[in-house]
């Protein structure tokens, strides 16, 4: 895994009353959604989770291997013309596909400790590293933070599978016979607020805490280091990693993780354990303790509460017809907000994908994509407010297809939801896309979901929808933002 410590302007147009008056007839037939809700996890519980699993990792961390906690698997060393004589010189074989179909019983079990990674970024101490991230602004680069976040966990996950003390990832890929894609990236919410008034050192750990047959749920975090030796959780997050032959590129199983202690289980059942929410809504527990809501479950219910899975519900179709009704006639607004429209807020970036990019697999490094698509929303997202912007959350993302060396990359970021009001903030979508030099055909291989703030003003600007395609959108960019407010608030008043 690559570890490297490595804008736009335009004019959004008044919105035109009469043209979102084509959303008329379509949100109409919302009207006939089912009045169950369909939102999903409540904040309250996501907040649970977060506590716990931060105290429950400082554990896991205390038993770890101090001689080993910075030791990654890492991609040797490769020249990308070597790579390319390679892939054209070698004879084709017959692959020893006897590993392919391996059960998880047949290979040795791992702790949860045995993944347990870290690596510092000494902002405080080191000036020379702080200038590398720094912004414009003094403050901290987060998308390169993201960028370094994804490494760390696909070097986690290589640890896993892996003996202890392997630091480099030896031989060819058809030769270690398997490698590890992101699957998916769940929510990553900032605890505190990285200010360019008061750097620290951060430290980037992260560790396995629940295998399936071939997938890792790795949690990382990132924690200020005070002088004083104090500890600080800045953010979590969670990442899936499927491991895939190198051969067919299906699903490779992975070792299974064993749970030492009690504490360890509680970690191994919060990715495995029963889920109290279901696409029906949050099943109510009225005596004791929330248990840890199964991070899997979690997913798995989201996916099926997906707007592209099941209607918007009763209450969010009113939402949307409350809406129409505001802008969709030609009296002014009376509360001084400008209303812009969806299509008008599209800010995209084409660029050519290069070998220095490249994973183990020699396909664009996911963590540098997550810092394109971060950097680009960024962009719309100040463009749009007209101010400085703090980051919230990272809501989702997927990654569909990989992203080959020298292809061509299409990003394309949209605001999907406002609240220009004194807690105000925007939730941007970014899709990535690869176009065919050849045919011209675009395929969409990742989509990315961010929010921004602005901690100490509102705007005077909202997002309108005028398709039904930009509704869904609309109504998606609100539920991520109601989820992430009421973290936040929760999270202030523990």
């Amino acid at each position: 895994m690559n570890l490297a410590r490595r804008a736009c302007l335009r004019n959004h147009s008044v919105t035109s009353r009469s043209s979102i008056s084509r959303l008329g007839l379509a949100w109409r037939s919302l009207s006939r959604s089912s009045s169950v809700s369909q939102e999903g996890v409540k904040p309250a519980d996501e907040i649970k989770d977060v506590n716990e699993l931060d105290r429950l990792l400082e554990l896991v961390r205390d038993r770890s291997d101090p001689a080993l906690r910075s030791v990654m698997p890492m991609r040797s060393p490769q020249l990308w013309v070597e790579s390319l004589r390679e892939s054209r010189s070698s004879p084709a074989s017959t692959p020893d596909l006897s590993g392919a179909t391996k059960s998880t019983s047949t290979l040795p079990p791992r702790t949860m400790s045995h993944s347990y990674s870290e690596f510092i970024l000494p902002f405080a101490s080191d000036p020379a590293v702080l200038e590398q991230y720094t912004n414009a602004r003094g403050g901290i680069r987060t998308g390169k933070l993201m960028e370094d976040l994804d490494s760390l966990a696909g070097g986690v996950a290589y640890k896993h599978l892996m003996e202890p003390g392997v630091s480099r990832l030896t031989g060819s890929l058809s030769e270690r016979g398997f490698y590890v894609v992101t699957a998916s990236v769940d929510r990553l919410d900032m605890l505190t607020t990285l200010t360019p008034s008061n750097v620290k050192d951060l430290r980037l750990s992260g560790q396995v805490i629940y295998t399936g047959k071939s997938s890792m749920e790795v949690v990382v975090k990132w924690e200020a280091l005070s002088q004083d030796q104090t500890e600080e959780t800045i953010m979590l997050g969670r990442f899936t990693m499927v491991c895939l032959d190198a051969f067919t590129n299906r699903p490779k199983a992975v070792n299974p993780l064993v749970a030492l202690t009690d504490d360890e289980k509680t970690l191994y059942k919060m990715g495995e354990g029963p889920c109290l929410f279901y696409a029906s809504g949050p099943v109510v527990v009225s005596e004791g303790p929330m248990p840890p809501v199964a991070f899997k479950n979690r997913r798995q219910a989201r996916g099926k509460q997906s707007l592209e899975n099941s209607p918007p519900t009763s209450e969010e179709a009113a939402r949307l017809h409350e809406l129409y009704l505001k802008y969709a006639t030609d009296k002014p607004c009376s509360d001084g907000i400008e209303p812009v429209p969806m299509g008008d807020t599209l800010l995209e970036n084409t660029m050519q994908m290069y070998p220095q990019q490249r994973n183990v697999q020699n396909k664009v490094f996911g963590g540098y994509l997550m810092r394109l698509a971060y950097e680009l929303g960024y962009s719309n997202a100040s463009v749009f407010t007209r101010g400085v912007l703090r980051f919230l959350s990272l809501d989702e993302i997927t990654f569909k297809h990989p992203v080959p060396i020298g292809s061509v990359l299409r990003l394309k970021s949209r605001i999907a939801h406002t609240i220009p009001t004194a807690s105000s903030s925007v939730h941007v979508i970014v899709e990535a896309s690869v176009i065919n030099d050849q045919t011209g055909e675009e395929k969409k291989t990742n989509e990315f979901r961010f929010t921004w703030g602005s901690p100490t003003r509102g705007f005077n600007r909202t997002v309108v929808p005028k398709t039904y395609k930009e509704a869904m959108w609309w109504l998606e960019g609100s539920r991520a933002l109601k989820i992430g407010t009421e973290i936040r608030g929760i999270r202030e008043l523990a």
